[in-house]
C-alpha cells in the first residue's frame, strides 16, 4: 500500500495480512484462526504460535472487546498525526481472545478505564485502506 496523499505509515501487505485489510475494507474484521488446534491470532502471521501449523482460515471479529491500557499522545512523531492530538490509543482485549491496538474516539480521557467495554469501528483513510477504531461499547 502506497498513497503519495496519506501522510500517515501504510501497513505492509503480504500474504498473511491481506485478508485482514480486505475484511477491513469490507467494514467486517476478520481474524485468522488455526486450522489445526483453533486458536485465533492477531497480528495476521503465517505460523500458529500455539502448534506451529501452517494451516489457518479467518473468522469474523465481533468487534466487542475491553480495554486493556491506553496512553494520551500529545506529541506527533510524524507530520501525518499533528491532526490527530491530542491521540487517545488503546489496546484492547477482543472477545476473540487477542488484543489489538488502535485509536479511540468519541471518549473523554476522564471515562478511560482498564475494562472499559468498547467497540470496533472503521475509518476509511483511504480508498484503499480502513483502520480499526474503538468507541465506548
Amino acid at each position: 500500500m502506497n498513497n503519495p496523499e496519506y501522510d500517515k505509515p501504510m501497513p505492509p501487505l503480504n500474504r498473511d495480512s491481506k485478508p485482514f485489510w480486505d475484511s477491513m475494507k469490507e467494514h467486517n474484521m476478520r481474524l485468522q484462526r488455526c486450522a489445526e488446534c483453533g486458536k485465533i491470532r492477531h497480528y495476521p502471521r503465517p505460523v500458529c504460535d500455539n502448534c506451529l501449523s501452517m494451516e489457518y482460515d479467518w473468522v469474523r471479529a465481533t468487534g466487542k472487546g475491553k480495554v486493556h491500557s491506553w496512553t494520551i499522545s500529545h506529541h506527533a512523531f510524524l507530520p501525518g498525526f499533528i491532526a490527530d492530538l491530542p491521540m487517545t490509543l488503546v489496546t484492547v482485549d477482543l472477545d476473540e481472545g487477542v488484543r489489538i491496538c488502535a485509536q479511540m474516539r468519541d471518549c473523554e480521557p476522564e471515562r478511560l478505564s482498564v475494562n472499559l467495554p468498547v467497540e470496533l469501528g472503521y475509518e476509511d483513510a483511504t480508498s484503499d485502506l480502513t483502520l480499526p477504531v474503538f468507541r465506548p461499547a
